[in-house]
């Protein structure tokens, strides 16, 4: 059968729009108006067949809008329909007007999509006459912390320590002998006699070890010979050393008769048939040799004359000075370690952190103390003043002229002084009669005139508004002038500032004063005066 053309082609027409009725698309917005980083709620809500295979946008997909959430899809199902919402939340952080772009929804691999929509995003608005705008700030040096010197230089010494008692330890104590060092602290005669008795009990003739025995035996005897003798045995041969000890026989230095230098040599012949001809003697025989060197070692010992006094002196002084030159040995050995480790520690600290700043962390210097100190937090008075201080002020009573204390309800004062330094904190919290207007021009008379009681000259005043740490806005009268050190006529420069704050009934005074070329001092000073926190309720 022939199809019309006419049919086939409202098919074709209408096939997509059978489609498309199988996905029902919607979207919401919340607001097209923001200000700066605030955020928009993107809703899209599509209605789709339960079987089919839906794919959201991911990503930065609404630039020029930065997408700062993609929620979860939440999907509820209707008989054989699933209905999807899929939220984003949007923002952006400058002002204009943007275009929320189209997004591409994904349905069995055919794309959906959404409308576009303007969104404008404005400025936030600033009141300049109650909140003044300043230029940025430039960027600052901050100084090198030299709490660290300290710490260093005491794990130097540490170190040191350690190194010391490391050498007292192996080097210089007297340790525990063993067996083996205490026998060759003995005299050679001892030893001698010690190791023959050794030879006696060893297994070598139950063995037939005899080249070993004899080997050992006539060790024993040359050691002692070349020790006690003073004759060169170890390296001679038994004819020359024969020959070396009838030698000293007829020079005197030896008294021993024939017969004993004849048994010593017919011993060593037997110790070389043994040793270099491979002869085997009867035990017997290897055991009188043993006896018979014993008795020749006796005997040789006997022989050998007494020092004279003379003699034994030089050999007592000759010791003594070896010991003496052997302990100087030792701690010249330990004073050079301990001398290139402090020149080693000392090169590196000031290189790190200049030769002052060492000095006066091994000297103490009393400013530098304060400074690395332990800080202390606390508050002062009533309205209450808090101050971070490297000691905590004592309270005082305050010397005031008559026509002040008329004024006064009531005064609360606390200070800290540093003789050494010449630093000086204090703080006066007032309370005023009949709510009266805080008294700043007589409260900065009274600071300075303090400061001239104690002997200040030339003092030079100026003013600045100062806010404090939480924000409260008062005054600030600083200055410097020539400061008395106490018990002498001497002056030095030093600086001073006066932070005055207060309201109806009330007023609060931080004064401080500090060395000119102290730069410990006025690092404690800037620091108080960055952690001073106003309370204005009375």
């Amino acid at each position: 059968m022939k199809l019309n053309p006419f049919y086939i082609l409202v098919f074709l027409i209408q096939a997509p729009l059978l489609w498309a009725q199988d996905v029902q698309l919607s979207t919401q917005i919340d607001t097209t108006h923001i200000r700066i980083g605030e955020q928009i709620q993107f809703t899209v809500q599509l209605e789709v067949d339960s079987t089919a295979q839906v794919f959201f946008p991911e990503g930065q997909t609404f630039a020029p809008l930065e997408t700062v959430q993609a929620y979860k899809t939440d999907t509820t199902r209707k008989e054989n329909r699933l209905l999807l919402l899929k939220k984003y939340a949007l923002t952006q952080f400058d002002s204009g007007t943007y275009l929320l772009p189209t997004q591409r929804i994904e349905v069995d691999g055919r794309g959906f999509f959404t409308d576009s929509v303007r969104i404008k995003v404005g400025d936030v608005a600033v009141d300049t006459t109650k909140q003044k705008m300043y230029d940025i700030k430039p960027l600052i040096e901050v100084d090198r912390n030299y709490a660290r010197i300290g710490k260093i230089i005491l794990l130097a010494l540490l170190a040191l320590l350690l190194v010391g008692g490391l050498i007292y330890w192996f080097y210089f104590r007297k340790k525990p002998l063993s067996q083996e060092e205490e026998e060759a602290q003995l005299p050679p005669y001892d030893r001698a006699l010690l190791e023959l008795k050794r030879l006696e009990n060893s297994r070598y003739l139950i063995q037939d070890e005899f080249k070993k025995y004899y080997t050992e035996l006539t060790q024993i005897v040359r050691a002692y010979l070349e020790e006690d003798v003073h004759v060169a045995a170890l390296e001679s041969t038994t004819t020359e050393l024969i020959e070396k000890m009838e030698l000293l026989k007829d020079s005197g230095r030896l008294n021993i008769n024939e017969g004993t230098l004849e048994q010593f040599e017919k011993i060593l012949h037997t110790a070389d048939l043994v040793k270099f001809a491979k002869s085997k003697p009867s035990t017997s025989i290897a055991e009188e040799d043993r006896k018979a060197v014993e008795l020749i070692v006796i005997k040789t010992k006997e022989g050998i004359p007494e020092p004279t006094e003379e003699e034994l002196r030089e050999t007592e002084a000759f010791l003594e000075e070896q010991m003496r030159l052997k302990k100087r040995k030792k701690i010249r050995w330990v004073a050079a370690a301990a001398i290139a480790v402090l020149l080693a520690t000392g090169i590196t600290l000031v290189a790190s952190y200049g030769p002052k700043n060492v000095w006066d962390a091994v000297a103490g210097h009393p400013g530098k103390v304060l400074l690395e100190g332990e800080w202390i937090t606390s508050e002062y008075g009533f309205p209450p003043i808090t101050l971070e201080t490297p000691k905590v002020l004592v309270r005082y009573e305050p010397d005031l002229p008559d026509t002040l204390k008329d004024s006064l309800q009531s005064i609360q004062a606390f200070e800290y002084r540093s003789d050494e330094t010449l630093f000086y904190v204090a703080a006066h919290s007032i309370n005023l009669m009949n709510q009266a207007e805080p008294m700043f021009k007589e409260s900065v008379d009274q600071a300075l005139q303090m400061f001239e009681d104690e002997g200040a000259r030339n003092i030079i005043t100026k003013q600045e508004e100062f806010t404090s740490a939480n924000g409260i806005r008062g005054a600030r009268m600083y200055g410097s002038g020539m400061f008395q050190i106490p018990d002498s006529n001497k002056t030095v420069k030093g600086k001073y500032s006066i932070m005055l704050f207060g309201g109806a009934g009330f007023q609060q005074i931080i004064v401080l004063s500090w060395l000119d070329n102290d730069t410990y001092t006025s690092e404690i000073a800037e620091k108080i005066m960055s952690s001073i926190v106003i309370n204005t309720e009375t």
